[in-house]
């Protein structure tokens, strides 16, 4: 890979891995950290990297650099368990994109993942399976899982709104 695409890859990818880690975490600072901890892993590598798979390995790279920061902060902190008693409709219409951040937030890592991925991203399911390390069949699963909750959780339109 030459400098120039390399400094095509930052002007091509840098938001869409920006989008896709900031929807996991929920936190910008850290979502920019491994942005560029990405990039400076590329660029490490850029001889090894080809232009072609420049995409797919810098997605990977988030997703495993992101991977390993929740694991740190979970054996820093420990988590209290939330109830998901309440109804999925707030009191007050706050906005369907937030009532979809909220119940994406809610899922498991994995089901959260793979379902950016697919329905925000637009990644296919080899190319999902490849960057998370999962087989094809199991990111099926998993979006198949992440779907369902989302349809229970917000359940028809007409509660939404």
């Amino acid at each position: 890979m030459t400098l120039a695409e390399y400094n095509k890859s930052v002007d091509e990818h840098s938001d869409g891995i920006y989008r896709f880690i900031l929807k996991n975490l929920k936190h910008e600072d850290k979502a920019r950290d491994i942005v560029q901890d990405t990039y400076e892993k590329l660029w490490v590598k850029v001889n090894e990297v080809s232009a072609e798979k420049v995409r797919s390995y810098l997605f990977t790279t988030a997703y495993h650099t992101m991977i390993d920061l929740i694991r740190k902060e979970k054996k820093l902190t420990v988590f209290e368990a939330e109830k998901h008693d309440r109804p999925a409709a707030p009191d007050h219409y706050n906005g369907l994109a937030q009532i979809m951040d909220e119940a994406v937030t809610r899922l498991p890592e994995d089901q959260r993942s793979v379902i950016m991925l697919r329905d925000y991203e637009g990644y296919s399911y080899e190319e999902i399976a490849e960057i998370t390390g999962l087989s094809e069949s199991q990111v099926k699963v998993y979006i198949f899982r992440a779907r369902m909750f989302l349809k229970n959780y917000i359940g028809s339109i007409e509660a939404v709104l």
